[in-house]
């Protein structure tokens, strides 16, 4: 679509970004010499793309707007065949934009996520879950067993976990993803103890 490209579908997926973390989020808008009334009306504009029936919609909406994807697999869910593609983004060099297509050729799910292979980041504990600085996988590997849970927005996703204390019970946690990208982490005792 004229107008609407990688840079663009990055400001889509900051603008879910700026509930959880406004000061990276602009960081990351100077990166791609954008505004916000810039990334307002890009937003408006996805949206407008997204209930049009003119416009392609699942897999052919994305290659339209991203290109052809730089890789892809099949993945088996339960007794259906469904295909990845990932596509990479500038203001994520290590992780890639990942779409799970179904076998019509609609999206299922899409988020971030990190290349198979490459190595993940230094988890040693809840400290070092910072903001961006992990995937869903990520945190689920490392702090498994994990619970996820999908949020009120397609964008939005949780992954619930515990931590071994020296004096007491594990302690929970829910780590917050937007377009699976690590956002916050909420400490659920303390929730608990309020």
């Amino acid at each position: 679509m004229k107008g609407f490209a990688r840079r663009e579908f990055q400001l889509v997926l900051l603008r879910r970004m700026t509930d959880y973390q406004p000061d990276l989020v602009t960081g990351a808008m100077r990166s791609l010499s954008a505004t916000r009334t810039e990334m307002r009306e890009v937003n408006a504009r996805w949206q407008r793309i997204l209930r049009s029936t003119r416009f392609p919609a699942g897999e052919r909406r994305l290659r339209t707007v991203l290109g052809p994807p730089s890789d892809g697999a099949e993945r088996r869910i339960g007794e259906v065949t469904c295909r990845t593609a990932w596509w990479e983004l500038s203001l994520w060099p290590d992780l890639r934009f990942e779409a799970l297509i179904g076998p019509d050729g609609s999206v299922l799910h899409e988020w971030l996520v990190r290349p198979e292979g490459s190595p993940a980041p230094r988890l040693d504990g809840v400290a070092d879950l910072t903001p961006w600085s992990c995937v869903v996988g990520d945190v689920a590997g490392r702090f498994a067993p994990a619970e996820h849970q999908a949020d009120t927005l397609p964008s939005r996703w949780q992954v619930g976990f515990s931590v071994p204390e020296a004096d007491g019970p594990p302690r929970p946690y829910v780590a917050h993803f937007v377009w699976g990208l690590l956002q916050s982490v909420e400490d659920q005792g303390t929730a608990a103890a309020t």
